[in-house]
């Protein structure tokens, strides 16, 4: 049965108007943004073959065209949209830390940065440069690959606070293999950057670990 088959009060896009987008499944929310379903599937069961398919939310906003493309219904179009969706995501979350103070919205942090970080399959070290008002000044990816004390570079982090004119910077990596635990490594690191960085009087205020939908942060667990 096709969805616009369906009672109103069951059908997503009518659901989300009226409850608010937080009261769908994550299969109802891609039906909503796919629209369509395919022969013999609504949206809803086609997006449920793709969040099987994928094994998860984060798996497929990272998925490329061709893995992407290989379930009937999807391909350029769609893929296209949904790396549009996610742009405007963060976008907006860049918006909202330029315009006021970052301390103050530690939610929007946090969903930033899993966006910036939690669907790469790469190491990547992250450094948000805030002014002299805690406001994002903007963000960069300094690093990537197998990242250690001995990949990342004090010093160019010293390099593009002083080039930004940051008063003080949030510092962030993911862990692909879904531990959010910092090693000895990720500690050592932490001791250098604050270390280096006091030098030119900029602050480090946070180094966070994202892996999936999970975050650690140093300054919560009084490692700052």
């Amino acid at each position: 049965m096709r969805i616009n088959e369906w009672p109103e009060d069951e059908r997503p896009r009518e659901r989300l108007i009226k409850q608010g987008p937080e009261q769908l499944s994550d299969a109802e929310l891609l039906a909503v943004f796919l629209r369509v379903g395919t022969t013999g599937k609504s949206a809803v069961d086609l997006g449920r073959e793709i969040l099987q398919h994928f094994g998860s939310l984060n798996a497929m906003f990272n998925a490329s065209l061709e893995a992407f493309s290989e379930l009937n219904g999807l391909g350029p179009a769609k893929y296209a949209q949904l790396q549009a969706v996610m742009e405007l995501a963060r976008r907006a979350l860049s918006e909202q830390l330029q315009s006021g103070e970052v301390l103050s919205s530690p939610r929007a942090v946090r969903q930033y940065l899993q966006l910036l970080l939690a669907s790469k399959s790469h190491e990547a070290f992250v450094v948000l440069f805030l002014d002299t008002r805690n406001r994002l000044i903007t963000a960069e990816e300094l690093f990537r690959g197998t990242l250690s004390h001995t990949s990342v570079y004090p010093r160019e982090v010293v390099k593009a606070a002083l080039e930004h004119n940051a008063a003080s910077i949030i510092v962030a990596h993911n862990h692909p293999s879904g531990a959010p635990e910092p090693s000895a490594a990720d500690r050592s690191l932490t001791l250098a950057l604050k270390q280096a960085l006091n030098l030119v009087d900029v602050r480090i205020l946070d180094h966070f670990i994202v892996a999936g939908t999970t975050i650690y942060s140093f300054a919560e667990h009084g490692e700052m």
